[in-house]
């Protein structure tokens, strides 16, 4: 099958461009908060992100263009060479860019355009090559990887971090914001909650690390009437044995699997939940710092949320949001239990209630979105008609 030719635009330079290797084109941070926020300032703001097919010119006032890139990391790293050339003739003045590889192509590029850097930092990078190197090299991997981050740090002129406990691998205190991963504003109506056999949920990404396993042995020991409800794709090329194991346990009568859904669209088929599942297993540095799209997403529809009492962050937020039920996520008797704790209407209803207050408020976007506006205006200066607004 032919890679789709890029799409290219016209009109005058960006003033921003989101520089993207992995993320889709109509990312929720990416776009849907940082680029939509920036936008809204006042900047020209694109996003260079790679596609399978067609995309969408606009994004919540952010363009899009796309560019070509093979699958795997043999795919990313060989996009790289035409990805900087990409962002060095675009005329943008910050290259803001998302993944450690874009983080490369942007500083490149920079070399040849001037444009300034800004790295999108959103995991734990040290400990990324964990789970697939020995116990004995993994120090040694750590410490080449955090070298990594802190050249790249020193390089750039600023640095966004997505969540706490990910600023000390970059050694530059000074030209660290903090733009965590809070909830974005949704319009669909909270879940009204009712008697009734349960329906669990679980979106974003899945796979056997985010508690899959674990998932359909809780479900076995819940009530014949439980459903699980799956939003989002299987990221690990685990999908087989996940059905295999839900046929050979009794299950696939009682799983809907949705696939990956338009934000929006993913939001609606949430709110028709009971429970909203987060299940990261232990053992891995970026699921004890993890905060989650999906923990916000399921406070903001009125979900009750089972989530690890081991990830400092999401067990921070839930115990102080009063939103959920805390849990060892690597026992799925705990998480049985957690849900058939959670069968009473009026329980869900008032954990519900209290997730939505709560990414309204104190975990709702906007005070984010401010620090990245303002570390732009640093950058650039006032956004266009910024003085004729005020």
């Amino acid at each position: 099958m032919a890679m789709p030719r890029p799409t290219d635009m016209n009109g005058p330079p960006p003033d921003i461009l989101l520089l993207s290797n992995a993320h889709p084109p109509d990312d929720l941070r990416v776009v849907l908060k940082e680029g939509a926020a920036l936008a809204a300032a006042g900047w020209r703001v694109r996003h260079l992100a790679p596609a399978p097919g067609a995309a969408p010119a606009e994004v919540a006032g952010v363009m899009i263009e796309t560019h070509r890139r093979g699958a795997g990391w043999r795919g990313r790293l060989a996009a790289l060479p035409g990805l900087a050339a990409r962002a060095a003739a675009s005329g943008a003045r910050v290259l803001h860019a998302s993944e450690p590889d874009a983080w490369g192509a942007a500083l490149l590029a920079a070399r040849r355009s001037g444009a300034r850097v800004v790295l999108d930092v959103h995991e734990h990078y040290p400990s990324r090559l964990d789970a697939r190197l020995p116990a004995s090299l993994r120090p040694l991997a750590r410490a080449a990887l955090a070298a990594a981050c802190r050249g790249a740090g020193r390089a750039a002129d600023a640095v966004v971090v997505a969540k706490d406990g990910l600023a000390g691998d970059f050694g530059v205190p000074g030209r660290i914001v903090a733009v965590r991963n809070y909830a974005w504003p949704a319009t669909v109506a909270p879940r009204r909650h009712a008697p009734g056999p349960l329906l669990l949920a679980h979106s974003g990404a899945l796979s056997r690390r985010r508690g899959w396993p674990e998932m359909l042995a809780a479900l076995a020991l819940s009530p014949p009437a439980t459903r699980l409800r799956l939003i989002g794709r299987f990221t690990d090329g685990s999908e087989p044995a996940f059905l295999a194991q839900a046929a050979a346990c009794g299950l696939a009568g009682r799983i809907e699997q949705l696939g990956w859904l338009e934000h929006a669209t993913a939001l609606a088929r949430l709110a028709e939940a009971d429970i909203a599942l987060v299940l990261f297993q232990p053992g891995e540095t970026n699921h004890t710092l993890a905060l989650p799209h999906k923990l916000f997403d399921a406070m903001q529809v009125g979900l009750p949320v089972i989530a690890p009492s081991f990830a400092a962050e999401v067990a921070g937020i839930v115990g102080e949001a009063g939103c959920g039920v805390l849990v060892d996520t690597a026992d799925p008797r705990a998480i049985a239990g957690a849900i058939r704790g959670l069968g009473d209407p009026a329980r869900r209803s008032a954990l519900g209630a209290a997730g939505r207050a709560a990414a309204t408020a104190r975990y709702g976007f906007g005070a984010e979105a401010a620090r990245l506006v303002a570390l732009y205006a640093r950058l650039l200066g006032p956004p266009p008609g910024a003085t004729s607004r005020a």
